[in-house]
């Protein structure tokens, strides 16, 4: 079905051209799908005009790739012309399943590799495109935000480089802290929450699900993500909960200071079913304390929600905490590489939003407000009254 109807009636910015690096290709060829099957449904007269030239496509994916040399070296190569199209370039700095050669040794791509690649596509197609928008769900360097003491500056750095370069537009998903955008103030940039993609996945894979303020608690795992817990329990109508992390300050272990306890904030959650929200889910540690303490407060279910699911310390402590009933439902999207172990639990939940990336490229392409996707309160709303009727 096609999503906005009045995209018929504007003139696109330039012809689409989709650019999907080899880390986000899977993503780049769902949207892609997505786009032309909504394109080819628009068939309104002006369609012969020349300013909808190359609109209906059966593929808006550009031929790019970036090679490697034995030394580790590489260069970006378009192979063919993007000249005067309106270009988004999708990364994932994250995906570490990508392996390169680097002096007869194997290396796994690193977020500087990935971040080193996009540039590389940037530079082939600088001067040529009519616009560089880039797509990076996960921030590069998003978790080096600020600077305290004397310390490096990564994203803010990153993202002036980027700017420096010709892109006009950034788009992110939940970004550890979106204030770092004030790095480059005059050019685009949003941070997409997927609070909808979520809400829609929890209704659809949860049985038996009360959602009201005496059944249901949102639990903000930090201070940091309270924000983000405030927004989901407005939508929802639930009291939120918040957990405060005590840390031992004069230790530094991962590159962090390691937490001595959770101390909880908020109404009691004994006999409700809990839903903890985060951006991130890296060792999963902070998660697995929190699940453990809101069980010992007498929690009906536990369900874990977060944008990015990283599991750098792999899936055996999330699998002890399912079996010893701790956690119900684990939830993270696929905008980022998704591991065959982990998509092979059955507790796991993916949140596809190819489709709401599909919808962000089409609607910019015709120069059209996102606000409405950025906050879709209204579609949240319309979506729990359909679940409480049982028309899910």
């Amino acid at each position: 079905m096609n999503p906005i109807d009045d995209f018929e009636e504007t003139i696109p910015v330039g012809e689409l051209g989709i650019i999907p690096l080899e880390s986000c290709r899977e993503l780049g060829e769902r949207v892609n799908d997505y786009i032309v099957s909504w394109r080819k449904e628009r068939n309104g007269d002006h369609m012969s005009s020349i300013h909808f030239e190359g609109y209906q496509s059966d593929n808006y994916v550009i031929d790019a790739k970036c090679s490697r040399f034995g030394s580790g070296e590489a260069k970006g190569t378009i192979n063919e012309s993007v000249r005067g199209k309106d270009l988004y370039l999708l990364v994932d700095v994250t995906n570490y399943n990508i392996k390169y050669s680097l002096c007869g040794h194997v290396n796994r791509m690193s977020p500087d590799d990935h971040f080193a690649d996009l540039k590389r596509i940037i530079a082939a197609v600088a001067g040529k495109a009519r616009r560089i928008n880039v797509i990076m769900p996960f921030l590069y360097e998003s978790r080096q935000h600020k600077r305290s003491k004397r310390e490096s500056l990564d994203c803010a750095l990153a993202l002036k480089e980027l700017n420096d370069m010709g892109v006009e537009n950034i788009l992110t998903f939940d970004a550890h802290d979106p204030r770092v955008q004030n790095a480059i103030p005059l050019s685009g940039f949003d941070n997409i929450q997927p609070t909808y993609q979520f809400i829609k996945a929890l209704c659809q894979n949860v049985e038996d699900m009360h959602i009201d303020s005496d059944h249901l608690m949102v639990i903000s795992p930090d201070e940091g993500a309270m924000s983000r817990a405030v927004y989901y329990g407005t939508v929802l109508g639930v009291d939120v909960g918040m957990f405060y992390k005590r840390r031992d300050y004069t230790v530094i272990v991962n590159g962090r200071n390691p937490i001595i306890a959770h101390e909880f904030l908020g109404d009691s959650v004994e006999g409700k079913d809990v839903l903890i929200v985060d951006d991130m889910i890296s060792s999963g540690e902070s998660m697995l304390d929190v699940a453990k303490e809101l069980k010992k407060r007498k929690a009906r279910r536990v369900f874990v929600a977060a944008t990015f699911g990283l599991f750098t310390n792999g899936m055996a402590a999330f699998d002890k905490y399912v079996e010893d009933g701790l956690i119900d439902k684990v939830l993270t999207t696929n905008v980022i590489y998704q591991s065959p172990e982990l998509l092979s639990r059955d507790y796991y939940v993916s949140v596809d939003l190819s489709k709401y990336v599909a919808l962000l490229i089409d609607s910019l392409n015709h120069d059209h407000s996102i606000s409405s996707l950025l906050d879709p309160y209204d579609k949240i709303d319309a979506l729990l009254e359909k679940y409480r009727k049982g028309e899910m």
